[in-house]
């Protein structure tokens, strides 16, 4: 067993405040930047092409979820596994679990990518794509499919770049795609007037300098050294990686499943309403990539913390974990909050950044800020815990409660509430899913807290220390 420990690692030493603050900045940065793509297309076609431009990219967006789940398990899989690794000084099983997730995501990639251009139009049909948006859709999504060999290495990449101890370079990486792609943007959608194509360019070339500043990254590492035997798929690595990851993978496509029902609901109903299919559709992709922004900082928080959750808990530093977790939580709570404000107070202002529409419109926009997201400040309740299970290699608790919102909580919430009240139904699933998820999360942590860190009276050390978080 190679116990090689060539220097002290911060990760176990220095000030837990410091050390969260010197992870997280980068990684919420990170995140930040990766929702801007989204965002950028959304405001840009907004402007140029209106909201059946948007109304396609809602459609698309299900697609490029799937490869991202798919990136996403790779990438925290093997980065909670390298911190766990790291912190039992295992350096050469670190290496090989970095070495194999580089191959399962290429290998991935392109598989998908084949697969998806031979199925994209009956998968924009299932995704609810009808009428003119269909080919909006499809011209969008023909471009984004090929990007699917540099996107995975964006998303998966940064992962293990971060657990090296280099968040910074992980923050770069996604800087250099996201400015890439807000200059082109414009360029592409009103100089050159490719509409909605101009913009899946944009972001296709964005992600592809993200990849090549990341395979760089790669072949730099400071903790571990790669070598060719360790891009040999290892069964138990591999293995690992897929449970350390799957939480990640099914909210992903837990999401992917939600937005293909809620998009079929939203033209059912919206056709019922006097707001029409296309206008439910549109409001509703903005609502929820605007919520993602936000949330994206709250995600950057929690998973930033991730290396040192792993490195101490695999150390057996358990109070170091306990702060950094009660650090992550309150912060994240915090931050919901103050936007829960912003959605009730200013949903005009947000909604007119992606372009003037009819009255109509603008009425049902703001009745999804208001409605949709009325329990934003519980999202963090399940992301930080799910991803606090994730970080201490307990993948089970961790997939449980990353599907509890979505499949257990949204999808019935949807059905049911849409059945009886109609479009409005559907958007008060929202905060009905987020409420009793979070509520959830939070007890299941209340219970198993003291027996996580093998404490003997973990009721009693369980409530006083989950007490003390700060919502």
């Amino acid at each position: 067993m190679d116990k090689i420990v060539t220097q002290e690692n911060p990760l176990g030493t220095e000030k837990t405040g410091k050390l969260v603050a010197r992870y997280v900045v980068p990684s919420v940065i990170s995140l930040v930047v990766n929702s801007l793509y989204n965002m950028v297309d959304q405001i840009f076609i907004g402007q140029g092409v209106g909201y059946l431009g948007n109304a396609a990219t809602n459609i698309v967006m299900p697609i490029s979820l799937i490869m991202m789940a798919v990136a996403i398990m790779f990438g925290n899989g093997a980065s909670a596994y390298m911190s766990l690794q790291l912190g039992k000084g295992e350096t050469k099983k670190a290496a090989k679990g970095v070495g194999n997730m580089i191959v399962l995501l290429v290998g991935s990639a392109f598989l998908f990518l084949v697969c998806f251009e031979l199925l994209l139009q009956p998968l924009c049909y299932l995704f609810g794509a009808r009428g003119e948006v269909t080919g909006y859709a499809m011209d969008y999504g023909k471009i984004i499919i090929l990007g699917f060999p540099v996107f995975v290495i964006g998303v998966g990449a940064g992962n293990v770049i971060r657990a090296d101890g280099r968040p910074k370079a992980s923050m770069a990486g996604m800087l250099i795609g996201c400015i890439t792609n807000i200059i082109l943007d414009p360029l592409f959608i009103f100089v050159c007037g490719w509409g909605v194509k101009g913009a899946a360019w944009a972001t296709l070339i964005g992600q592809l300098l993200n990849a090549v500043f990341y395979i760089v990254c790669l072949c730099r590492f400071q903790t571990i050294r790669l070598e060719r035997k360790d891009f040999i798929l290892h069964r138990q690595t591999t293995g690992e990686i897929f449970s350390l990851g799957m939480s990640s993978f099914f909210t992903q496509i837990a999401g992917t499943v939600v937005i293909a029902i809620q998009n079929n609901l939203l033209v059912k109903y919206g056709a019922e309403s006097v707001y029409g299919a296309d206008i439910p559709m549109a409001a509703l992709g903005i609502t929820m990539k605007t919520s993602q922004l936000i949330t994206s900082i709250a995600m950057g928080i929690a998973s930033g913390v991730q290396p040192i959750l792993g490195y101490n808990y695999g150390s057996g530093q358990h109070e170091r974990v306990k702060e950094t977790f009660k650090i992550s939580f309150s912060i994240c709570t915090g931050i919901m909050v103050a936007a829960l404000v912003v959605f009730q107070v200013f949903p005009e202002t947000i909604i007119q950044i992606f372009g003037q529409e009819s009255e109509l419109y603008m009425e049902f926009a703001v009745k999804c800020f208001r409605i949709y997201l009325l329990a934003c400040f519980m999202i963090p309740a399940g992301m930080v815990i799910g991803i606090f299970y994730q970080a201490i290699g307990k993948p089970v608790p961790s997939m449980a409660l990353s599907l509890s919102r979505q499949i257990i909580f949204l999808i019935p919430a949807m059905f049911l509430l849409s059945a009886v009240w109609g479009i409005d139904g559907l958007l008060w699933s929202g905060p009905v899913s987020d409420a009793l998820s979070g509520i959830l999360s939070i007890l299941v942590l209340w219970k198993g807290w003291g027996n996580i860190f093998g404490e003997e009276n973990k009721k009693k050390i369980g409530k006083k220390e989950i007490a003390s978080l700060s919502f």
